[in-house]
């Protein structure tokens, strides 16, 4: 189906079914409209406290391994 059939189609809808199709249209743009990634954000992110919390730890280098000693530690 291309864009002319689909125009062609909703022509031939009443009033009101077009507004329908409209909404719902509107519907989809909001559902699957990707948030745009503000450099604001990012920028308030990286003078979070907590970030860089940990980076003069040398038990914990490697993140992975640091959890998984401690949930072996923790759960065996």
């Amino acid at each position: 189906m291309n864009q002319k059939q689909i125009l062609h189609d909703i022509d031939l809808l009443p009033p009101t079914a077009q507004q329908e199709v409209i909404d719902f249209i509107a519907f989809l743009q909001e559902r699957y409209a990707q948030p745009p990634k503000s450099k604001e954000t990012l920028r308030g992110l990286k003078n979070e406290l907590f970030i860089g919390l940990w980076h003069d730890r040398s038990d914990i280098k490697d993140s992975r391994s640091w959890v998984r000693v401690l949930r072996t530690r923790e759960w065996g």
